[in-house]
């Protein structure tokens, strides 16, 4: 494989792989594809990332209609492959699924950002509004958050006033006919007692200095009485909070944990950071805040033009792994007819005319079809044209951009990101 070459004119970039999409099934693909020597390019717009809550669902509800939880999120997965064959879940061996997953979480762990989970079972997490969820893998600092829980342990949850997306209070009067040890209680971050509103990300970022974790610690402990645990929004740093983690449990002298706020979340942005620094030290050419203005075929793959409004950058790739996105990455377009994919004007699954798109019930249980919309691929996830057969021999698509799958209320969405990145790249590095 050929090493990323930059002409003369710096605007003109050669490599093996151009990934398009910097949401988690774009940054996977980045990731798996450096572990593999193949010289890469990503480019994309990596605000939908900053929506992530951190934890990395597998498989969590199936069927969605009944809203079937699973305790065990590769019997789910069976269940979901014998129900829906044409799941993008169907195309990737199990053993694969595993594969993956170890080694996204490897790569998390170099960056700074450690996971926990269950050996082959969910973990049940609480969220901002008090809700529990199934997820596979929590990240440390919200670990002892699904230890409390199990064990139902004296817990303390902490507000912070004037932060918005996180209510103590509303946690606890959720949980309190499940857990009736669970407490919380309001307090003002150090040096934001003047501000109506505080926001996530500098409280973060203040964090990273030690005498602004002992003033946190002093405010909490006189809340603390009999609690042995205490929950926080999850603020507590950005590139250091593991350290920012353990130094607060050492100051309060009980375990702590963090709980995932509303979106948009620092927990979104550590990973967005993470990801960014690790790729950019393993070669990857970022080209983020960019977006592909048109695609030529070429003898030898693709030539990319890639700007803002105005081509920056030609970038000649001899392959290219669609990450896209739906609606919010604008992978996908709809108009008053149908739905469209928006760079290779490729067929879109989609259910009939627009007024089956949607329910009459907003919050319907069932979901909405539009949900299921998405590219038509082979097993090799190259998706497909009008005819049912690839559309290019080295186009592939990984994420949210597939058909046949509702991530976010089957709580697949990491998951599916991250195993779906693996086959394509796996697939793409097989081409003759």
């Amino acid at each position: 494989m050929e090493t990323n070459n930059l002409n003369k004119d710096k605007s003109e970039i050669t490599c093996d792989l151009a990934v398009i999409g910097a949401g988690m099934a774009g940054m996977a693909s980045a990731m798996f594809a450096s572990n593999r020597g193949i010289s890469t390019v990503q480019v994309g717009i990596t605000s939908g990332i900053i929506f992530a809550s951190g934890l990395i669902d597998l498989m969590g509800v199936h069927p969605i209609s009944d809203g079937k939880t699973w305790e065990n999120p590769w019997e789910a997965i069976n269940s979901l492959i014998s129900d829906i064959p044409n799941h993008p879940f169907a195309r990737i061996n199990k053993d694969d699924i595993h594969r993956a997953l170890e080694e996204f979480l490897a790569f998390m762990n170099d960056a700074g950002l450690p996971y926990f989970r269950h050996e082959n079972r969910n973990a049940k997490m609480i969220m901002p509004a008090g809700t529990v969820k199934h997820t596979c893998c929590v990240p440390q600092t919200m670990w002892n958050g699904v230890l409390a829980l199990e064990k139902k342990s004296s817990c303390l949850i902490i507000d912070i006033r004037g932060l918005r997306g996180f209510s103590a209070r509303q946690i606890t009067e959720t949980l309190k006919a499940s857990w009736p040890a669970l407490r919380h209680a309001r307090i003002s971050f150090p040096n934001t007692e003047h501000l109506e509103e505080v926001y996530a990300e500098p409280v973060a970022r203040s964090l990273s200095l030690p005498e602004n974790r002992k003033a946190l610690a002093q405010i909490v402990i006189p809340h603390l009485k009999n609690a042995c645990m205490v929950g926080f929004p999850a603020i507590l740093g950005i590139n250091d909070s593991v350290e920012i983690y353990r130094d607060l449990q050492e100051l309060i002298g009980v375990p702590v944990f963090e709980i995932p706020t509303m979106p948009p979340s620092i927990t979104g942005l550590r990973i967005k950071e993470a990801f960014e620094t690790q790729l950019s030290k393993k070669g990857v050419r970022l080209l983020l805040q960019k977006k592909v203005l048109q695609v030529h075929r070429n003898k030898d793959g693709f030539v990319l033009d890639i700007g803002g409004s105005d081509t920056e950058y030609t970038v000649k790739a001899k392959g290219i792994i669609l990450a896209s996105g739906r609606f919010l990455g604008r992978g996908l377009h709809a108009d008053r007819k149908q739905i469209r994919e928006s760079i290779f004007d490729l067929p879109v699954f989609q259910v009939g005319e627009r007024k089956k798109w949607h329910s009459q019930n907003f919050l319907d249980p069932k979901g909405h079809l539009i949900n299921m919309a998405g590219l038509e691929i082979d097993d090799t996830f190259r998706p497909l044209d009008s005819s049912g057969k690839p559309a290019f021999k080295t186009l592939f698509a990984a994420g949210s951009i597939l058909a046949h799958q509702d991530w976010m209320r089957m709580k697949c969405g990491s998951g599916l990101a991250i195993a779906s990145a693996f086959a394509a790249v796996n697939a793409f590095k097989t081409v003759p």
